[in-house]
């Protein structure tokens, strides 16, 4: 974690967002840190996808406050919002990447949005980006369908930097990818947090990054959170989920000392 943290730069209370008649998020509060990597986890259907779109304005909430950089995300104007979504880098799951455009033009897409640069400026943006995130410039004419899943998710990663935000959004940014692959993504968000002093706000099911990139964890159940504190807080809990996720059969905890 970075010096200064501690200060809330997102600060959720009693939340509720649902669809129909079924509320996913019920009476949520939660902080996150500036300069901290949370760890965002639970159920599959728990909503933690759901939790991180509402904060990035993707869905509407039924009740509750969401204030990101002390402003209120949901009573802001149009113009309010753009200068705020240009303060932080989304990572969706999967990367999401435009398949019709190159990979220096998904960099470059919110330079596009944000920014009047020119487009030799924006081209050398888009390499430093991209060597940020341990890819070479050679592939800035490649296609999302020409490209491994590690190397779609860096330059989803490359993509979300493109602005130098503050705080990072990273939706399960593991998934698809071989353990090797996994862990050397998971070193990478651990660098650049550290090197860029980033708030990373992190929805992820894989184990392993909790244990080596989280300084703190949530857990999402019953559409709140449960428990929250460092992974020794969450191997030391009584409760039957946390306690059945971190030391069920696939947790470093139960295979401690196995071959």
């Amino acid at each position: 974690m970075s010096e200064g943290a501690g200060e809330a730069i997102i600060h959720v209370r009693d939340l509720t967002v649902g669809f129909g008649a079924v509320d996913v998020i019920d009476g949520l509060s939660l902080d996150v840190r500036r300069g901290e990597v949370l760890g965002l986890v639970g159920g599959s259907g728990a909503g933690k996808s759901v939790l991180m779109r509402t904060i990035i304005g993707l869905l509407r909430q039924r009740r509750g406050k969401i204030e990101v950089f002390g402003c209120d995300v949901g009573g802001m104007r149009a113009g309010e919002r753009r200068a705020i979504e240009r303060r932080w880098g989304v990572l969706f799951q999967h990367g999401a990447l435009f398949s019709a455009l190159s990979v220096r033009q998904n960099v470059q897409f919110p330079m596009r949005e944000y920014l009047n640069l020119s487009r030799r400026l924006r081209d050398e943006i888009a390499i430093a980006k991209l060597e940020m995130v341990g890819l070479d410039a050679d592939v800035c004419e490649k296609f999302p369908a020409q490209l491994s899943g590690g190397m779609i998710k860096r330059v989803a990663l490359a993509r979300a930097l493109a602005l130098d935000p503050e705080i990072v959004f990273l939706d399960e940014p593991t998934s698809g990818l071989d353990p090797i692959g996994a862990a050397d993504f998971d070193e990478l968000i651990r660098t650049l947090s550290r090197t860029l002093g980033l708030t990373v706000y992190m929805v992820t099911h894989d184990l392993d990054s909790l244990h080596a990139v989280c300084d703190r964890i949530a857990v999402l159940a019953a559409g709140q959170v449960i428990e929250d504190g460092p992974i020794s807080t969450m191997l030391a809990s009584d409760h039957p989920w946390i306690r059945s996720y971190f030391h069920g059969r696939r947790s470093r905890a139960a295979n401690n000392g196995r071959i």
